[in-house]
């Protein structure tokens, strides 16, 4: 099967449902602790966040995921007009085809012409930067979409259930340095559901990492994907991964600031999103509702769906008493007790 056919499995998988983690990101765990004397008007609350000097209406990342085939351009120009309009980050997702198929480079290169002010992050694979990596290579991949920020994204566990993937994942911490070193621009690793320890989170960031979004499991399971394609859909491995909240807390403990620690994985509301703010992120990232979105209503969906996110993030800041994103903390939380 051809990388291209592959992307638009993963795609299909991916918002079908089908491919979700039974255990959960962990979100569940804890619950807000209401503020009846929030000392606060609605209309004064700030909803804004910064992510790498880019100030964004939201703390908001519409993580990597689509590129590659011939219906990724059309989705990828919806996502860049509506991440331009409503200054939201965003990133394309891997690149790695486009260096083996040249051809595909305008499913990625669309995000620029659409959003000529936006923020936008590159995206490559660690398996890549462990297999010979060239600076020629990064270069192509940054300046295809005069990216930002380069993602890197490590899936060892989903090339590990792809029958066609990669098997050599020594080096990729140093692939990583040497991308941080050419690139020009500032690099944040990402898992895709397996999650980042604190252990690596803190060698991410002693290897010059900007930001490290943890993408802990609960959300999307890659190996599920990798396993319903190859009809084993009861593989062992399916539910393998650490939890988001574990993933946060880990982090937040092994030092990381909230502007050098993003979360997503089983993100799926804005109570979860504040919830990994309250632990320590200073950002969150979302991919499969955006996907799914456009694939319901299109750019009207997604329109309607970012107004109704922004005015609830607003009411969880009010209910919270807390004018801007910066405000939250761990203060505004209490674990729940699990009995029975």
């Amino acid at each position: 099967m051809n990388i291209e056919q592959r992307k638009k499995d993963h795609i299909a998988l991916s918002v079908s449902g089908e491919a979700a983690y039974k255990k959960t990101a962990g979100f569940e765990r804890f619950d807000f602790i209401h503020n009846a004397l929030p000392e606060i008007n609605l209309d004064e609350v700030d909803t804004s966040a910064e992510l790498l000097g880019y100030k964004a209406s939201l703390p908001l990342f519409v993580s990597s995921m689509t590129g590659g085939y011939s219906e990724a351009g059309q989705v990828n120009r919806i996502i860049a007009a509506f991440c331009r309009k409503h200054r939201i980050p965003f990133g394309v997702g891997s690149q790695r085809i486009m260096l083996e198929q040249p051809e595909t480079t305008e499913s990625f290169s669309i995000v620029r012409k659409e959003a000529p002010d936006g923020f936008i992050s590159a995206n490559i694979g660690g398996g890549q930067l462990a297999n010979g990596f060239t600076e020629k290579q990064a270069r192509k991949l940054i300046d295809s979409i005069e990216a930002d920020a380069a993602i890197v994204h490590l899936n060892v566990l989903q090339e590990l259930m792809q029958g066609e993937g990669d098997r050599n994942f020594k080096g990729i911490l140093q692939g990583i340095e040497d991308l941080v070193r050419v690139s020009g621009v500032p690099v944040i690793v990402k898992e895709t559901g397996g999650g980042i320890n604190g252990d690596n989170a803190r060698k991410l960031i002693n290897a010059g990492v900007s930001v490290v979004d943890v993408s802990g499991a609960g959300g999307t399971s890659w190996s599920k994907i990798e396993n319903h394609r190859r009809n084993q859909p009861d593989h062992p491995f399916n539910e393998w991964g650490n939890p988001t909240v574990d993933c946060i807390l880990e982090a937040r403990n092994a030092g990381l600031s909230p502007d050098q620690l993003m979360a997503s994985g089983g993100m799926r509301s804005v109570l979860d999103a504040g919830k990994a703010l309250c632990l320590g992120a200073g950002f969150t990232a979302m991919a499969q509702p955006v996907i799914r979105q456009i694939n319901k209503g299109g750019e009207e969906g997604l329109e309607a769906w970012y107004q109704e996110y922004k005015q609830q993030f607003a009411t969880l800041l009010c209910l919270l008493g807390c004018r801007r994103v910066e405000d939250l903390s761990e203060r505004h939380l209490r674990e729940v007790r699990i009995t029975g």
